[in-house]
């Protein structure tokens, strides 16, 4: 899996780490942030541009170079050094890479890569964390800015960073069809931070934010106004995957420095990494790490290869930060009081796993997600993910699970809708699509032997049964479905999602169903 030059690389970065981090890093705990000055020096290396093309100063590598990054930044001793970095490469700055405009990329990206620039992702809210699509924060435009209104919490370096790429509504009354990425410089006028105190994780910033009415230029936007909903969820399968590799790997480290204990503490006139209960705890979870870590390992490959992996990163995140729980637990639990004890790190790993099951999307959404897929036959199709290496970048297929992908066809192929349901399906839309903006494309509709072409190329959108002619976009749907979205029964992003809605051609145009069906 690693091949001579991965190793050299792992040595580099360890030595790097050993010099520039380690000496400080009980230091930052105390202090409770890092200083900035650290971060040049990452960049310097090529850290935070690992699987970002040369020509944003990045070096272009494979993605097993971004799993040593992990690997070892985990190891350091401290949750709160490692989320830094990695919220940096992996959680905020890809969206830019792969959705912004050449403007941002050159702005916001080169100097994220460089280390200038600190960078976090905003998208949980007092009141929303999960429920990306309920979020309030609004972001309305006039002119030529947008004026954001709103807040956001539990962002990672959003006390100290430069930029945030916030998620906010630029649509309001439109659910996830409303909901968009923009870039906003935190040192702009209307932006107040608030530091919060954490129960672990305490080397890191982690900031409440406020904004009022703060102007944003509209090409600070990414990509097109509300398909922001759509761009995280790709992005965010990037995030679980290097979660897990923290999972797994500050298990390794526990275990390391909890065996080392061992050999030293003495109890009943031996060391206790002689008595066989604590012996067979150790090689217990040992044996359960690994498992774990070859998984994991197994899903970096796919995502390496271009995958688009759902099922395996919700699965390898809930499996590694459950299993980091158990481990520092019963890790704390070898060291008996002395584990209480700030003095030794066991204490700290301890508190800084806690929030692995709760990042990122805690555990019951992971195994809800799981759960439809495995159960519901639920599919999920590649909208706007964020590739990370060289192969998933050239990678554009979507990756469809099978029986949902048969179940869709059957429905399709075997379902005889009455012609008035269909005449009345067709008078809908052109009422839906009468007082809607233009689409810009062509969109059909295919149930059967019937089909719909929605051609908003022109001044309006025209609507008609279609008889053969080409589209922008093809939607495979039941009847019964596009009724229910055209009764607002159904939302439109929840058919997607759910693969009662199957896109073939350009997957920006079917996202533009929403203001349609609205």
């Amino acid at each position: 899996m690693f091949t001579e030059e991965h190793k050299l690389f792992r040595q580099g970065l360890r030595d790097f780490l050993d010099r520039e981090v380690m000496p400080n890093i009980d230091k930052w705990e105390e202090e409770q942030r890092m200083p900035k000055d650290l971060w040049p020096k990452f960049g310097e290396m090529g850290y935070f541009g690992l699987n970002y093309p040369e020509k944003y100063g990045g070096i272009d590598a494979d993605f097993m170079y971004s799993v040593i990054f992990m690997e070892e930044i985990s190891k350091c001793e401290s949750g709160g050094f490692m989320i830094l970095p990695a919220v940096q490469q992996y959680m905020a700055s890809p969206y830019i890479y792969k959705h912004g405009s050449e403007f941002l990329k050159e702005k916001y990206l080169t100097k994220a890569i460089s280390g200038e620039w600190i960078c976090s992702i905003g998208i949980s809210e007092p009141g929303a964390g999960s429920d990306v699509a309920n979020i309030r924060t609004t972001a309305i435009k006039e002119g030529d800015h947008y004026i954001v209104n709103g807040s956001k919490t539990f962002i990672t370096n959003g006390v100290y960073g430069d930029f945030l790429v916030a998620v906010v509504k630029t649509d309001p009354n439109m659910g996830a069809a409303g909901v968009s990425l923009l870039v906003m410089d935190l040192d702009s006028e209307g932006v107040s931070r608030s530091k919060l105190k954490k129960l672990g994780w305490h080397a890191s910033d982690t900031a409440e934010l406020h904004f009022d009415n703060v102007k944003v230029p509209v090409e600070n936007l990414i990509g097109d106004e509300g398909q922001g909903f759509y761009y995280l969820m790709g992005g965010l399968q990037l995030e679980r995957l290097v979660g897990s590799i923290a999972g797994y790997a500050s298990c390794e480290w526990a275990i390391q420095y909890t065996l080392q204990y061992m050999s030293e503490r003495k109890a009943f006139g031996r060391p206790i990494n002689k008595f066989q209960v604590l012996r067979h705890r150790m090689a217990q979870l040992i044996s359960e790490v690994e498992a774990n870590k070859q998984f994991v390992y197994h899903c970096c490959r796919m995502h390496d290869a271009g995958e688009y992996i759902v099922k395996e990163c919700s699965m390898a995140k809930l499996l590694s930060s459950e299993l980091a729980e158990k481990v520092m637990t019963q890790c704390l639990q070898s060291f008996g009081g002395y584990g209480f004890m700030e003095e030794y790190k066991m204490a700290r790993a301890y508190r800084d796993c806690r929030v692995g099951t709760i990042g990122g999307g805690t555990s019951e959404i992971m195994r809800e997600i799981i759960a439809k897929m495995v159960i519901d036959d639920t599919s999920y199709q590649r909208a706007g993910s964020v590739p990370s290496s060289p192969a998933a970048n050239k990678s554009a297929e979507k990756k469809v699970d099978t029986k949902a992908e048969n179940q869709t066809q059957s429905n399709t192929n075997t379902q005889k809708q009455p012609v008035m349901s269909f005449e009345t399906t067709l008078a809908a839309i052109q009422e839906k699509a009468a007082a809607a903006k233009p689409l810009g494309n062509t969109l059909k509709f295919h149930f059967g032997d019937k089909n719909i072409t929605i051609d908003g190329k022109g001044d309006t959108n025209v609507v008609h049964e279609d008889h053969g002619e080409e589209a922008d976009c093809t939607v495979d749907v039941a009847l019964a479905d596009l009724l229910a979205m055209i009764k607002g029964e159904l939302n439109p992003m929840n058919a997607f999602m759910s693969g009662k809605l199957k896109v073939k051609g350009d997957m920006s145009v079917a996202m533009k169903l929403g203001t349609i069906m609205g």
